[in-house]
């Protein structure tokens, strides 16, 4: 089971970086965290003809490189869907005034708890699965094909 959450922030010539950090030692989610980043968008108040440069900077794969390049009057959104999983990563505004827009998904992944009693309820219809995978396991039966003759009707071609 996952608990999902919305991830959203600015980005200004003010405040031109902002860091998501993965919960490494939480409890709670102990098979892992991951952000995945949906859309980009350009402000309304943004610059005619300034080119704004989104660049993210991951700390597990050390890696820097631009995810959106976006400018009024030409290109105001980019939906780049990329997902940053168990590392802590940083978005900067490297170019431009903004406001840049980012927003996506925080993805926690829960331990899933099962109840013991329910497992051995199914150990009991042991013979039901035996017939089932028996049947799974049969080869699957040919299909007739259906071609058109000259005149617009269907002709059954039996496999040989």
């Amino acid at each position: 089971m996952s608990e999902e959450s919305f991830y959203g922030v600015t980005l200004t010539a003010e405040n031109n970086a902002v860091s998501w950090d993965v919960l490494s030692n939480d409890e709670d989610y102990p098979r892992g965290q991951k952000l995945i980043i949906r859309q980009v968008l350009l402000g309304a108040e943004a610059k005619e003809d300034e080119f704004n440069v989104v660049e993210v900077h991951t700390v597990k794969d050390n890696l820097k490189i631009p995810i959106a390049v976006l400018k009024a009057g030409e290109t105001r959104a980019c939906n780049p869907d990329i997902e940053f999983y168990e590392t802590a990563v940083t978005f900067k505004l490297i170019k431009g005034n903004g406001p840049v827009y980012i927003h996506g998904q925080n993805i926690k992944d829960e331990v899933e708890v099962v109840d013991m009693e329910d497992e051995e309820t199914d150990d009991d219809d042991d013979g039901e699965d035996e017939e089932d995978e028996a049947h799974a396991q049969a080869p699957p039966k040919k299909k007739l094909k259906m071609e058109n003759n000259a005149d617009g009707k269907n002709i059954k071609n039996k496999k040989k």
